[in-house]
């Protein structure tokens, strides 16, 4: 999306000029756009973007949240056949465009998590929904995994920080 266009968006939802956005000013800005998404998953995209631990949205994290975003929105695009939804196979499909191979527990226990109707169908809201749950499981992962080998050990107080900065 052209940067123009995205500092206009961002600068009305920023209505009070302080070149920052909250999660709630971004949940309800994302709302407008038919996302109606949990503010704990707002706050979670945040947190996933928030390279000044400042806890709200500069223009610059902003620009890389559009960027996942829309890869998002794109592979949900690829798979959903004008349905609206995607079932288990293609969200898994999707998944794997995206980057994220999980094997068939951790992938079906993802699943019936972000499945809240529990009837199989994820729409976008619920597949954006497992995707930034994904993501910032392996941000956190990989700062964990400093060797980049694809496993960590962790003690009590690491793991109590793990599930405490992965809840959504």
């Amino acid at each position: 999306m052209d940067l123009a266009i995205l500092r206009e968006w961002f600068d009305r939802v920023d209505s009070s000029r302080t070149g920052n956005i909250t999660a709630p000013l971004l949940k309800n800005a994302l709302s407008v756009g038919n996302l109606d998404l949990p503010l704990s998953v707002v706050q979670q995209m945040i947190r996933m973007y928030d390279f000044d631990k400042n806890g709200t949205m500069s223009f610059e994290e902003f620009v890389a949240l559009n960027q996942f975003l829309l890869k998002v929105q794109q592979a949900f695009s690829d798979l959903e056949r004008d349905r609206g939804f995607l079932l288990h196979d293609q969200v898994n499909e999707a998944l794997m465009k995206l980057g994220f191979s999980l094997d068939s527990p951790a992938f079906y226990t993802a699943c019936e998590s972000f499945d809240q109707k529990k009837n199989g169908k994820f729409r976008l809201d619920a597949f954006i929904s497992l995707c930034v749950f994904l993501q910032s499981a392996r941000n956190l992962f990989n700062s964990f995994d400093t060797n980049k080998q694809g496993r960590v050990t962790l003690d009590v107080n690491q793991f109590i920080y793990c599930t405490a900065n992965c809840r959504l």
